[in-house]
């Protein structure tokens, strides 16, 4: 018998394994300061917004031809941003970084195959990995976010899995990873290793990028994203770096014409601009060192960060102190992290008033037991 119209999702053929599953999303709620989604918070320059008008001008003229689905103009300048000898050969796009991992999990993972990841990080590995009906197998990660060689190896030969999904600078917790913990997980997985740097351009002097081992593994895997540094989160594009085997194997599970014309474009404009566009990164990680020492000032506990967000906490409650601070207009991220919260860092004055906010519900709070 047929469902009726309006029936609930429990009425459907789902598959069971999805069923009780919520979708990914952060709140989208309209108060005067969102700092929630890591996006950066500077727009575009206009000369990038006029020259984009123009290339989808342009493009729009040949819209009912599809796009070149190899997307080979966008790879090509993608490969001269990364640098380390690239070439467009060993890199693939897509519709931001989410659907790069999904392709992967799409080639490499699928019913009877692992994906491993070290938590606390990025949900959507283990959420995309189910998706795909990928097997999702965890490890914690050491009490100050960390990792540790010789425990990673460890955990890989545990599980054997098909994905290993690393994260530097990591989600939520903004640590960076260091190369001698990916090459100790590449020397004995069995299957890809991925190493998603969405936030590499925000990293400190000094940390390194796993770009610069792959000439040394073969199943290594580096994912990026224009949405933060690039302040291009509208757009969706995402990238990695690998060896052409993997591009070639991404391939077979991509949709036809996965990328638009419009969406290769506009890539390729802010690619143009990068310089301009990358000068925020430096404003952006002011603010990010400042939220981070006048937490510490604060008395609460604060993640290191590489990243363009920061994990703070010692709550007993993280509820109270997001409700607190939504209250006052500001919204930040619960990631689900028992005592723990995420901020993205803002524009100055967004700054200025979540700490104006933390500082009075810190102040109202302590009868509720909220330390500070």
């Amino acid at each position: 018998m047929s469902a009726e119209p309006g029936s609930p999702l429990s009425a459907l053929p789902l598959r069971e394994d999805l069923r009780g599953l919520e979708p990914y999303g952060a709140p989208q709620l309209d108060v005067p300061v969102r700092l929630n989604t890591n996006e950066n918070p500077h727009p575009p320059p206009e000369s990038l917004v006029e020259d984009m008008a123009a290339a989808v001008a342009d493009v729009a003229r040949g819209l009912n031809r599809y796009p070149d689905r190899e997307a080979t103009r966008l790879r090509e300048d993608l490969a001269r941003y990364l640098g380390n000898g690239l070439d467009a050969a060993q890199v693939w796009a897509a519709n931001g970084s989410n659907e790069v991992l999904q392709q992967l999990c799409q080639a490499f993972g699928g019913p009877g195959r692992v994906a491993l990841g070290f938590e606390p990080s990025y949900s959507m590995h283990r959420l995309i990995a189910r998706a795909t009906a990928t097997g999702w197998a965890a490890e914690s990660r050491r009490a100050d976010f960390t990792l540790d060689p010789d425990e990673a190896a460890a955990a890989v030969r545990r599980h054997s899995p098909s994905i290993v999904f690393l994260c530097s600078p990591n989600n939520p917790t903004a640590t960076a990873l260091p190369l001698d913990v990916v090459s100790a997980v590449c020397a004995c997985a069995p299957g890809v290793v991925v190493v998603d740097e969405a936030y590499a351009e925000f990293a400190h002097a000094g940390v390194p990028s796993a770009l610069a081992l792959l000439p040394r593994h073969e199943r290594l895997i580096v994912t990026r994203t224009m949405s933060k540094a690039f302040a291009f989160a509208g757009a969706r594009v995402g990238y990695l770096a690998a060896q052409p085997a993997v591009v070639d194997a991404l391939r077979l599970v991509r949709l036809p014409y996965h990328l638009s014309a419009v969406t290769q474009v506009v890539a390729r404009s802010a690619l143009a601009h990068r310089d301009d566009l990358l000068a925020t990164v430096a404003a952006v990680k002011a603010e990010r060192d400042r939220i981070v020492a006048e937490l510490r000032a604060r008395g609460l506990a604060v993640a290191d960060s590489d990243a363009n967000f920061v994990l703070f906490g010692g709550f007993p409650d993280q509820r109270i102190v997001w409700q607190g601070l939504l209250d006052r207009g500001v919204l930040v991220r619960d990631v689900g992290l028992p005592g723990w919260l995420r901020v993205t860092a803002g524009l100055p004055e967004e700054v200025d008033a979540f700490l104006s906010a933390l500082d009075a519900v810190l102040a109202g709070a302590v009868l509720e037991g909220v330390a500070r």
